[in-house]
């Protein structure tokens, strides 16, 4: 059985190129060039170029500070997977049912990237632009990448394989691209099951009904399951942004501007309980009730939870 620090002294760039991630650079170039050809024959303002020009900067940051990490995430599969209860291979059904155990991990990820501050405060920078376009979708998280394998890890100890487990994350990096456009208003049906740019741009919105809804990655099912679904509803045109933007387009503001606002809140906090509360608790939470939820600011305004 190898330690942990063989495998990863073992690994090389090779089993990183393996992600597919890499392979669909070309079609990631072709839809953004699609959604501009469709916005123009639409008459819709996708891109404001500043704001364009920092989520690619963002994209950047994290695919730089990503490569380590994912060297780190990719070795703990391997090292786990020593440990499997089954031996499930590379057998086609394995595949269907890493479909849903990876979409599975990445719903609770990202639903409590919104309900636990200090995660949202490295996840909030993805919602921190308040057009919604392609671009958006590389505006990653520079510092997502240090926690997020750990809602991963479950599925060696499975028995699915490390490299199945980190393929099918990079097909559900690919998906989610797509997602993020205006100019795709409906898909009929599929939207019963499938995460598709209308739910997408439910979880972008800042207004109170769609605030924390719509965590799919893929599939919608989840989020229909464990009651964090909403539908875009015409009578309530979507804004994008976060509930109190940040106007800027420096990357290391959009990267860590809500660490800063943690760390004024914990340092004015009266006593641990409240300073534990301003790191744990769900954004807008606040010791003596001055601000508020999102759970709360939908309870205020008679919005059904």
């Amino acid at each position: 059985m190898q330690s942990l620090s063989e495998i990863l002294h073992n690994l090389t760039l090779e089993d990183l190129g393996k992600d597919p991630t890499v392979y669909f650079i070309p079609g990631f170039i072709i839809l953004a060039l699609l959604e501009l050809y469709l916005s123009h024959r639409q008459h819709i303002k996708v891109h404001e170029p500043k704001d364009s020009l920092a989520s690619i900067g963002m994209g950047i940051g994290s695919l730089i500070l990503g490569v380590g990490v994912k060297f780190v995430g990719f070795g703990l599969f391997v090292f786990l997977h020593q440990f499997a209860i089954f031996d499930i291979g590379y057998q086609w059904w394995a595949w269907v049912l890493i479909l849903f155990a990876d979409d599975l991990s990445f719903y609770w990820h990202h639903r409590l990237s919104h309900h636990i501050r200090v995660l949202w405060a490295a996840h909030i920078n993805h919602h921190s632009s308040e057009n919604y376009n392609l671009a958006v979708a590389l505006r990653q998280s520079w510092t997502e990448e240090f926690y997020k394998f750990a809602f991963w890890l479950w599925l060696p100890l499975i028995g699915f394989e490390p490299l199945m487990i980190f393929t099918m994350m990079g097909f559900s990096l690919i998906y989610q691209f797509w997602v993020h456009t205006k100019t795709i208003k409906s898909l009929g049906p599929l939207e019963w099951v499938l995460n598709t740019p209308s739910h997408h741009r439910v979880h972008h919105a800042s207004n109170t009904r769609y605030l924390d809804r719509n965590h799919a990655g893929i599939l919608i099912i989840w989020d229909r399951l464990f009651g964090t679904f909403q539908k875009e509803e015409d009578s309530d045109p979507v804004v994008y942004g976060i509930t109190t933007n940040i106007h800027t387009y420096n990357l290391f503001k959009i990267a860590f501007h809500e660490f800063q606002s943690i760390w004024e809140d914990v340092k004015s906090a009266p006593n641990l309980k409240a300073k534990l509360g301003y790191i744990f608790m769900p954004p807008g939470w606040s010791h003596d009730g001055s601000r508020k939820t999102s759970d709360q600011l939908r309870e205020e305004q008679g919005i059904n939870a």
